[in-house]
């Protein structure tokens, strides 16, 4: 049966069908049905109980027990899950297009208490600020039509690390140690390599790339990436270099001359420098702001003249700001046109937008039990139903008005219920 020939439904009882070979029972399949069934049907809010209640109605208290059981003490292997729906949206993404990037950030998911795995009161990107959360790093596929979050882990702050009834009580794995996000998303960006995935520009933001390590580790693995620092971040004056041998200062700049922060030597360039330059996001109106950008060795004392090279610093300017406001440093070739570098650093944005469908219109923040596995099972099932709804835009005409990832319309008719459900029988 051709793509375009079935109907919706017959193309999501297939794709669960492909990830239901991977599951390991067969009693485990009609619950992973049902899950991703409740992940995508309508509700303001989809952890078990609710999810229970739409899936079926008739007997929402033994599928209460089997979803929550499914998701939470479940044996199954999220790699391999991931692994199964990377095989079947990704042929979909390329058709569109190669690869492009590879993205990584992390995302927070805000909570009251305090006994719920990882959960402490640190940056959660979707307040804003400080607060009780929990955060979880990954790693996303994307090019200009669509991306796919191939990775993910929950960042274990380091109380949690050291605190062994804690960790027993919520079932963290022993061989869980504590990691900080730049090296989560290395291990991921590793991980990726060694499984052959797609290459693409490793794109990240300043909370990433200002980590030396992290940037000098993805050029050691042939990546090339466009990452967000600060503007205070060190480097030698365009057009000089480090000497042999030689690092940044130990202590600070100490009346170095030939060395400015970023800010300094976006300041230090003239008018002619600047250009106005537009990039697209999905299928919007075209956006656009001012950009300059200039050849740097970055000055940090781990980094030699021997061990990294000059590199690209491209800022952006706002017409109508009073300073520049980003910055971004990138190992793309010499060659690169500036409004493709500036594309490339833009492309960040379809992380924000995964983030916000993921959470709007499948429920990836609304998981509530306690435990390592639970979580993870969920988000990967959160991706899972994600995965589908990307596989849809296919199925939409091109006249067809479409958001920029999830333009499918509602993935289940109104009513639909799973296969072997009550109101089905």
């Amino acid at each position: 049966m051709g793509h375009a020939a079935a109907t919706c439904e017959e193309r999501f009882e297939a794709y669960i069908d492909g990830i239901a070979s991977v599951i390991g029972h067969a009693d485990r399949v009609q619950p992973l049905h049902d899950y991703c069934v409740g992940l995508m049907m309508p509700a303001e809010r989809k952890s078990v109980e609710p999810m229970a209640a739409m899936t079926a109605p008739e007997r929402t208290s033994a599928q209460h027990q089997s979803l929550l059981h499914f998701v939470g003490q479940g044996q199954w292997s999220d790699e391999k899950v991931l692994a199964k729906v990377r095989g079947q949206v990704l042929p979909g993404i390329e058709r569109n297009g190669a690869i492009r990037a590879w993205i990584v950030d992390d995302t927070g998911f805000p909570k009251q208490g305090r006994h719920s795995v990882g959960v402490a009161r640190q940056y959660c990107g979707q307040l804003g600020k400080q607060d009780n959360c929990q955060v979880v790093v990954s790693l996303s596929l994307a090019n200009d039509y669509a991306s796919l979050p191939v990775a993910h882990r929950l960042y274990l702050p380091q109380d949690w690390i050291d605190d062994a009834a804690r960790r027993a009580k919520v079932g963290v794995p022993e061989d869980v140690d504590f990691k900080t996000k730049p090296q989560i998303a290395l291990d991921q960006i590793r991980w990726a390599c060694e499984t052959g995935l797609p290459r693409g520009v490793v794109l990240m933001d300043a909370g990433y790339g200002v980590d030396a390590t992290l940037r000098m580790a993805v050029t050691d693995l042939g990546l090339t990436y466009v990452a967000g620092v600060l503007a205070s971040t060190l480097a030698w004056k365009p057009g000089t270099r480090p000497e042999p041998g030689e690092g940044a200062p130990k202590k600070g700049r100490r009346g170095d001359t030939d060395i400015m922060s970023l800010k300094e030597i976006a300041l230090s360039l003239k008018a002619r420098a600047w250009s106005t330059v537009e990039w697209r996001e999905g299928t919007c109106d075209a956006l656009s702001s001012r950009f300059a950008r200039v050849r740097v060795h970055v000055a940090h004392r781990h980094l030699t003249a021997e061990r990294h090279a000059e590199e690209w610093l491209l800022i952006e300017w706002p017409s109508d700001e009073p300073e520049p406001t980003k910055y971004w440093l990138s190992t793309c070739p010499k060659g690169i046109a500036i409004d493709e570098l500036v594309d490339l650093a833009k492309l960040r944005w379809r992380i924000e937008r995964d983030y916000q469908d993921l959470k709007q219109e499948v429920g990836l923040g609304h998981y509530e039990g306690r435990g390592w596995r639970g979580l993870h099972h969920h988000i990967t099932l959160s991706i899972a139903a994600y995965g589908f709804l990307i596989s849809e835009r296919e199925t939409i005409p091109p006249s067809a008005s479409r958001r920029p990832v999830l333009c499918a319309p509602p993935a289940l008719p109104q009513g639909w219920r799973p296969r072997g459900s009550p109101a089905q029988a």
